[in-house]
């Protein structure tokens, strides 16, 4: 089998088909035959997407190229059951998010933020509690901001890694509510409840860079 070293290259520069598969049915049949190209190819044009997947999830370089080794690894010996229903590459994204929320679940947990803390609270009356800035257009301008897109990733990693977890499946990398339910082996509702939550506490965190923001 081809080394996983190739995957610390940026694999964000080959185009997918052009390295001697024209078609993925080709590929894959390729994969099954055990043949090295093929292998190489998937680490190829896969590796660097995967990588970085794993990185939002995991925060930490050794253990998402280790998640990204796994997740590879566990793909080459599963290739038999790959149906073609999606794209191969959607279905090693699969893979990789199993795979870095394994490494996690199994990782000393770091001290974190409760929920609570971050969620808003409410008087009796139904009014908020301390009120931060109205998210209106500027506000939303501010958030287009490199710099504030790069604090915004900062502030999620703040949130409890159960929550946090939902919010990169559900608004970083795509999934829909029942994906990220199976992957995350909860239901549609826990995952609703879960991404609203976390939603929320990201609000809490980001209200004081908003309040400056705006007032730039």
């Amino acid at each position: 089998m081809v080394s996983l070293a190739i995957m610390e290259e940026d694999a964000s520069s080959h185009e997918e088909g052009t390295t001697g598969f024209a078609e993925e049915a080709e590929l894959v049949d390729a994969l099954r035959r055990g043949e090295d190209s093929a292998y190489e190819h998937v680490v190829r044009e896969n590796a660097g997407r995967m990588l970085a997947v794993a990185t939002r999830i995991l925060r930490d370089g050794d253990d998402a190229a280790d998640a990204v080794q796994d997740a590879f690894l566990q793909a080459f010996k599963s290739i038999d059951r790959f149906e073609g229903n999606s794209k191969l590459s959607t279905w090693l994204h699969r893979i990789v998010v199993n795979a870095a929320l394994m490494k996690l679940r199994t990782a000393r947990r770091r001290n974190e933020k409760s929920i609570e803390d971050l969620l808003p609270r409410y008087y009796d009356d139904g009014h908020r509690i301390n009120n931060g800035p109205s998210w209106d257009e500027t506000a939303m301008d501010v958030l287009q901001r490199d710099e504030t897109r790069m604090l915004i990733r900062t502030k999620i990693d703040e949130l409890p890694d159960d929550y946090r977890t939902v919010l990169l499946l559900r608004d970083i990398e795509q999934l829909d509510t029942a994906q990220a339910a199976e992957v995350l082996g909860i239901t549609s509702g826990a995952v609703k409840t879960r991404l609203h939550r976390a939603r929320q506490a990201l609000r809490t965190l980001l209200d004081p860079v908003i309040a400056q923001g705006v007032d730039l």
